[in-house]
């Protein structure tokens, strides 16, 4: 197969050959292709979609590829399953049917990597919890997560909590220790206590701008903390609803693009027609245009968006280039959780995207 294409970075026409999966040659193109070629993108929290959620009780295998399948119709190559609060026995349950699908399925296992755990470790109030269900929210317990692992098969990549919780900074110890990489997020924590949790090894912020208080002091607080903190990288959903483009300018701005990751966060309604449903044990309603609310609340939960739309956003919002945005939502989450960055370079995986580009939408044509 030989792609010709316009490359992401340098608007150039290029000729992409892969052979078994890899990357054979890359040289110039002798056509005028349209269209362009980059790596897949790579999004670090798909909480399900199309009515599917990874934490269902319910969750069956076959159920992980309709997922898998929608996310590369919008140009997601790959991305860590997302687990929200829950009881054990739901988080149990999902993270091994997760297993289960990927043991049968080479190519799922190659389109999922890793695993996110994301609670139920969070804040128990009102708006950092977001819309986690408050009968689960608990304090980290490293037994407790011993036992998802292993149901994982060992691949939980990636944990976010809110380090004020009892035993977080030894939780986050522990399993930094062991190369997990801990996000801070839903917290309601005090600014000593983020340093805290950085000290102890955090490396992340999920969703930030999102899961905290609609009221915040002006200067103390745990935004500005975690922005002002360099050791810190920063996840923003840049879906158009979740944060005004000038939060998403200012935390690019301040993290720069080598620390900041997009991620669609995509819930299991993203891609479903406006409506009520129940989900996570709530009524929750998806609105024109994919907003994602629990009725009569300011709270989202989660997004109605996928990936494709959060790049072409974070263009328009914050002035970054289309490369730029591009790798912050494929090279950024991979660099931070430890996985190869794919590039389009003889020898690498064949992991990639084509889309149309007229400067303001991305539209993706097909992920390869």
């Amino acid at each position: 197969m030989i792609l010709h294409a316009r490359h992401y970075g340098t608007g150039q026409p290029i000729a992409v050959a892969v052979e078994d999966g890899l990357i054979t040659a890359v040289s110039d193109s002798d056509q005028s292709p349209k269209h362009y070629i980059s790596p897949a993108l790579f999004d670090p929290q798909i909480n399900g979609g199309l009515g599917v959620a990874f934490s269902s009780p319910t969750l069956k295998p076959e159920q992980v590829r309709i997922v898998a399948d929608e996310c590369r119709k919008h140009g997601i190559g790959t991305f860590a399953p997302t687990l929200i609060t829950n009881s054990f026995e739901a988080l149990n349950h999902g993270f091994a049917t997760l297993a289960k699908a990927i043991d049968a399925d080479k190519e799922l296992a190659r389109c999922l990597p890793c695993f996110h755990l994301e609670g139920p470790y969070l804040s128990g109030e009102d708006g950092p919890r977001g819309a986690h269900p408050k009968e689960h929210a608990r304090d980290p317990d490293v037994d407790e997560f011993r036992r998802l692992q292993d149901s994982a098969g060992g691949r939980i990549r990636m944990v976010t909590l809110a380090p004020e919780r009892k035993g977080a900074l030894a939780f986050i110890e522990k399993l930094t220790q062991e190369g997990i990489v801990i996000a801070i997020g839903h917290t309601a924590a005090t600014s000593a206590q983020i340093r805290d949790a950085v000290k102890a090894g955090a490396r992340t912020s999920t969703h930030i701008g999102n899961g905290c208080h609609a009221t915040l002091p002006r200067h103390d607080n745990y935004i500005w903390e975690q922005l002002a903190c360099d050791e810190l990288w920063a996840s923003i959903i840049s879906d158009g609803h979740h944060l005004p483009a000038t939060l998403v300018k200012c935390v690019i701005r301040i993290k720069g693009i080598g620390r900041t990751l997009i991620t669609s966060d995509a819930s299991s309604l993203a891609g479903m027609p406006p409506g009520k449903y129940r989900e996570w044990g709530a009524d929750l309603e998806v609105l024109l245009g994919g907003k994602v609310v629990v009725p009569g609340t300011p709270f989202l939960a989660g997004s109605g968006h996928f990936t494709d739309i959060c790049v072409s956003n974070v263009v328009r919002m914050a002035g970054v280039s289309l490369a730029n945005a591009i790798d912050m939502a494929s090279a950024r989450p991979r660099q931070l959780l430890g996985l190869p960055v794919t590039t389009i370079e003889v020898g690498q995986p064949a992991d990639l995207m084509l889309f149309d580009w007229d400067g303001g939408e991305l539209k993706v044509r097909e992920v390869v």
